[in-house]
This record gives structure tokens, C-alpha cells and sequence, in this order.
């Protein structure tokens, strides 16, 4: 299962072709002419960087987090994975926003590759996003689906769209959290997870 949202509200994709047109118009926007010699491929270059950018809409997160493993000899400390890179876009500008992920979990009888927490937050880092919203579904989902004594997700990032447009306030960035079971719960707990976030 894809969670193509366009899809799912019933709303044909565009051909690559009608993207590719879609980019030509920008660039007139901007004052320049799509068909002089170095803006000709740009059109299809942008396009295919926009289904790079925008590959989550792919992905299931709730299908990568299925395989897990019960051999863990009983292993019930907090699992942290930290500083995982993404880049994602501003569903207000389309600006980039650049940042990094701490996700945390305390098992409950089994644990989930790693790489999966990663592919987690890739998986909603390339779509359309606000950051708040981001660090909720990374959390909810690894709450949903691997049915943890607690999850922590920390995200960190700088959005384009205050440091190279609008106010133009470069070296800032915005921190949310999502603390659900024993991280919201045990302040201990909480506070252990902080102290591993840089």
C-alpha cells in the first residue's frame, strides 16, 4: 500500500508532461525564457527533482516498521537513534527545510531494525510539511505500530523559509518534540533521552 495522498482524495496525477509545462511557466515568471540554450532540460531536471523531493508520498511508514525481532534477551532499555539527516519542503513556500531526527523508544518485547526509523522519517520528510506535524507522525507511527512502552522524537531544522526569504534570519532553528508513553510519563526517562540529543 502507497499513501499517495493526491490518490487517495481522488485527484488524477499530472503527466510528466503537464509537470514539465507546469515548469516552463515558473520560469517566465521569473522574467526568463524556458527555451534559450541553458534553461531547455531544466523543465525535466525540476520534474524529476520534484518526484525525488516528494518520493514520501511512496512510501507506507506503518509497512516499514512491520519486521521486528522478539530475540532481544528480554532487552527493555531505551533504543536511540540519533541525528538521522533529511531534507524536507515547506508546505507553505516549497522551501527547503534541513534538519536532523532523534527518534527514541523503550521496547516492549521486541525491536525494529534501525534503518527502519530512518526510512520512518524519510518517509514523511519528503512530502509537503510543517515540522510540528512531522514530529507527531514519526511518533505516533512508531507508537502504533511497534506498541512501545514510550516513544521520543526530537526534531531539529532550519527552514528556507525564514533564513533566505521573508525575514531573512540565517543560523536559526526550530526544535519540536513528541513525547508519548514513559517519555511523557517518567521525567527520568525523558530527560535521559534529552541528554543524548546534541
Amino acid at each position: 500500500m502507497t499513501t499517495n495522498e493526491p490518490d487517495a482524495q481522488n485527484l488524477p496525477l499530472p503527466s510528466q508532461e503537464e509537470v514539465e509545462d507546469a515548469f516552463r511557466t515558473i520560469i517566465r515568471a521569473t522574467g526568463e525564457d524556458p527555451s534559450r540554450d541553458g534553461l531547455l532540460e531544466t523543465p525535466k531536471r525540476a520534474a524529476n527533482a520534484f518526484k525525488e523531493y516528494f518520493a514520501g508520498y511512496q512510501k507506507d511508514p506503518e509497512a516499514i516498521l512491520q519486521k521486528t525481532f522478539e530475540e532481544i534477551e528480554g532487552y527493555d532499555e531505551m533504543v536511540v537513534l540519533r541525528g538521522i539527516p533529511f531534507e524536507s519542503h515547506c508546505e507553505h513556500h516549497l522551501a527547503p527545510i534541513i534538519g536532523r531526527a532523534w527518534v527514541a523508544y523503550v521496547p516492549n518485547g521486541h525491536v525494529v531494525g534501525i534503518s527502519k526509523l530512518a526510512r520512518v522519517v524519510d518517509a514523511y520528510a519528503k512530502r509537503l510539511q510543517i515540522q510540528e506535524k512531522m514530529t507527531a507522525q514519526i511518533a505516533n507511527t512508531v507508537n502504533k505500530v511497534l506498541n512501545p512502552q514510550g516513544v521520543g522524537v526530537i526534531v531539529k531544522a532550519e527552514h528556507h523559509c525564514m533564513t533566505t526569504r521573508g525575514i531573512h534570519k540565517r543560523g536559526t532553528d526550530m526544535v519540536t518534540s513528541r513525547m508519548l508513553g514513559c517519555f511523557r510519563d517518567n521525567s527520568i526517562t525523558r530527560q535521559e533521552f534529552l541528554s543524548l540529543v546534541d
